[in-house]
């Protein structure tokens, strides 16, 4: 009797050890699959252009660029697939709980999607100058979490064509705690939004070097970005915001061959990562200010486009008008040199 009975608790426990590995098995499957998806919704991407300067500048501030719906038809016909809308959602939520964010912005934003979308372009919305989260991140991480709660809520039943990027360029005092918010962020995506595609990148302005101190979650529908702005001193001369001693350079010119081997070796730096952690990945800045010359700047930019291509990265250029713009809207035409740069046009 005790034979049979340990006979039938060991054909029981290989019945239940084999379904947990059909289970299991069955999970790695759906999560593979799903990764696939999201390599498949990395590429759409292609080539974007970030619409900057407008909703990302303080509220009721102007930082010359107006983005208008008539803007889409000529971005998606320029040979864009993606705009990507940086956003200052701080500025025009509450600041005490529950931080709502006020509707009239909200449709604004709506507007935009709307005009994007009715162009066959792809969105990356994101969360953009958060500094209340840079600088005190335990103080502004309930913010952070209601911020994406509302905005996952609200755009749930969007399309395909939306992405949601959970937060430019972490930096400062937000660093070091980034892998705990980032978590905080995409749970409340998630309560919504269950497989939508999330971008995150690294801490430290979201610099390549950087890549491996981002631990992400267990989430296989993940999109991980990083900007190229290097180097510094080239992209950046001339600019008012830039350190003092950047703002004061012109005339940098760039284009030696070890420059571009340089910057060639950090988006390659960049792939192998993916590679290592199977995540696509999308270079999600990258831009030269107008005050570098323009041949070197058309330089850096085709060397920039070119080498994220190869490494099979998507892109966002840096920026529709403006500073680093490829519009003027000023006299409705397209920086041709900084177009063909990018393989448009």
């Amino acid at each position: 009797m005790t034979a049979v009975f340990l006979n039938r608790s060991g054909v029981a426990a290989r019945r239940a050890w084999g379904l947990a590995m059909l289970l299991l098995l069955f999970a790695a499957q759906c999560d593979a699959q799903s990764n696939k998806a999201t390599f498949e919704a990395n590429q759409r991407l292609g080539r974007g252009v970030n619409l900057g300067n407008f909703l990302e500048a303080p509220r009721d501030a102007n930082w010359g660029a107006d983005i208008r719906a008539e803007h889409f038809a000529l971005i998606r016909q320029a040979g864009f697939n993606s705009v990507r809308l940086p956003v200052r959602w701080s500025d025009y939520a509450a600041k005490t709980s529950p931080f709502t964010i006020e509707q009239g912005f909200f449709v604004r934003v709506d507007r935009l999607l709307t005009a994007a979308e009715s162009q066959g372009l792809n969105v990356v919305l994101n969360i953009h100058h958060f500094e209340g989260l840079d600088a005190e991140p335990d103080n502004f991480k309930l913010m952070f979490k209601s911020l994406w709660e509302q905005i996952a809520s609200r755009y749930q039943s969007r399309g395909e064509f939306l992405y949601f990027e959970l937060n430019n360029e972490p930096h400062a005092n937000l660093n070091e705690k980034w892998n705990d918010v980032l978590r905080i962020g995409l749970a409340a995506v998630r309560e919504s939004n269950p497989t939508r595609p999330v971008i995150v990148g690294p801490p430290h302005w979201n610099g390549i070097w950087a890549l491996d101190k981002l631990h992400l979650p267990d989430d296989p529908n993940l999109i991980v970005t990083v900007h190229m702005y290097n180097p510094h001193e080239f992209t950046h001369q001339g600019a008012s915001w830039a350190s003092p001693q950047v703002r004061k350079l012109k005339n940098l010119k760039w284009g030696a061959a070890d420059e571009v081997q340089k910057v060639e070796r950090e988006l390659a730096d960049a792939a192998k990562w993916g590679k290592q952690h199977g995540r696509p990945l999308f270079l999600g800045e990258f831009g030269a200010y107008e005050a570098a010359p323009m041949e070197s700047r058309v330089k850096w930019t085709k060397v920039v486009a070119a080498a994220a291509e190869k490494q099979k990265m998507t892109w966002a250029y840096w920026e529709f008008c403006a500073g680093f713009g490829v519009y003027d809207t000023a006299t409705q035409k397209w920086n041709a040199p900084l177009m063909q740069s990018l393989g448009l046009q």
